[in-house]
């Protein structure tokens, strides 16, 4: 095929598992919002749960509900609301559901005494990141109101969360205050009546390096996949990760050309001499970062080439120099590392941007093919399984 995405699922398994044990008193939400982060949210979803992963989280409620749709049946929550979203769908689904306003809990309570089935609710409080939640100055009002609906039958609140806004920085003062606030909020709905089943706040990083923020559940997202929060946090291999997606491509042409031939659009790139070109056909519309120009790295043939001129909507050219190559050899733009191949911090550093990024914009162009026990319904190609398009949720983008 003209490109595929490799994504590892026993890796995948293998870093849940590690987190577990990183967090042992807690139970484990597998974020598989943006389509797993480009990995494939139905087939990731499935390998976490094979993991013992209790949870499976999302931003967009439309996600949940394809998930839905595909069979997971265990607790799911989903976060990111906007007025006149499916509350209903997700209710009749079992999701939970997350609240930071007023508007969010009438709007959910009218969708309730429409279907009569109570919600599942968390309230979500901000802490200081400054994004999705509840200020601290509305959290008696939002407790209350929730509390109301509790009494009245239409909801049950089943969790009170926040997110971390600078847990990849180990130390960062606002850790702390943001522990505090959330303690602080947690005691207040607790006192107002509220058991919610499970508090959390703890993030890849906070999971990896703060055990006092664990709570009852920790969200696990990038580090799942295999890839560091930060540097700060430390490397895949230093934290008992194994990176699981690998993109690659067939060369699409391999060719000699003189000294002084330009190369891509502008020329921004001209060969210092003959030399051999190789052409990948992978671009921007694959989600290859057009910042990649004249930085990005590539393996071909067991060595590494640096993409010369310009990245194009469909194709990028490697200069290798006097190296020799033919058409339909491997050109691995990243994966784990363990062959020599970049990895995506390599392609982060390259383009001035984070690894989850660089995983995450890999479109629905590129096939993502499945090995490690594959669940079901990933679709088959010889001995991988393969999903194309829209059939592996890469539509589903969502942002956070």
């Amino acid at each position: 095929m003209r490109a595929r995405a490799l994504v590892d699922l026993a890796a995948l398994r293998a870093n849940v598992r590690a987190l577990r044990a990183r967090a042992p008193r807690a139970q484990l939400m597998a974020v598989v919002k943006a389509n797993a982060y480009g990995h494939g949210a139905v087939p990731c979803a499935k390998a976490a749960r094979q993991a013992g992963a209790e949870w499976i989280g999302t931003a967009l409620p439309q996600e949940a509900l394809a998930l839905r749709a595909a069979g997971d049946t265990g607790r799911m929550l989903c976060w990111l609301w906007t007025p006149g979203g499916p509350w209903r769908e997700a209710v009749e689904a079992g999701i939970d559901v997350s609240v930071s306003g007023l508007w969010a809990l009438e709007e959910l309570c009218a969708a309730v005494r429409e279907c009569g089935v109570p919600a599942r609710v968390q309230l979500k409080i901000d802490t200081g990141l400054g994004r999705n939640g509840c200020t601290p100055g509305d959290w008696e009002k939002l407790v209350a109101a929730a509390r109301d609906a509790e009494e009245a039958g239409l909801l049950k609140v089943t969790g009170v969360w926040s997110h971390f806004a600078c847990a990849d920085e180990p130390g960062h003062p606002s850790i702390r205050a943001q522990l505090d606030v959330f303690k602080d909020a947690v005691a207040y709905a607790e006192r107002q009546g509220l058991a919610p089943e499970v508090r959390h706040i703890a993030n890849s990083p906070a999971t990896l390096t703060l055990p006092e923020a664990h709570f009852d559940l920790v969200r696990t997202g990038v580090a799942m996949y295999g890839i560091s929060p930060s540097p700060e946090v430390g490397t895949p291999e230093e934290l008992g990760l194994r990176p699981v997606m690998t993109l690659s491509a067939s060369l699409a042409s391999v060719k000699r050309v003189p000294g002084g031939h330009g190369i891509s659009y502008g020329h921004a790139y001209t060969t210092p001499g003959e030399t051999t070109l190789a052409l990948v056909p992978l671009g921007y519309a694959d989600g290859i970062p057009r910042s990649g120009s004249g930085t990005g790295p590539v393996m071909v043939g067991g060595k590494r080439y640096t993409v010369a001129g310009r990245v194009a909507m469909d194709q990028f050219v490697l200069d290798l120099g006097g190296d020799s190559a033919e058409a339909g050899d491997e050109a691995v733009l990243f994966g784990p590392g363990d062959r020599g191949e970049p990895t995506a911090e390599d392609w982060a550093r390259a383009t001035g941007t984070i690894a989850y990024e660089v995983v995450t914009r890999i479109s629905s162009r590129v096939p993502r093919v499945y090995t490690g026990e594959i669940p079901d319904g990933a679709g088959e190609t010889g001995g991988d399984r393969t999903a194309h398009g829209s059939d592996n949720g890469a539509d589903e983008d969502a942002g956070a």
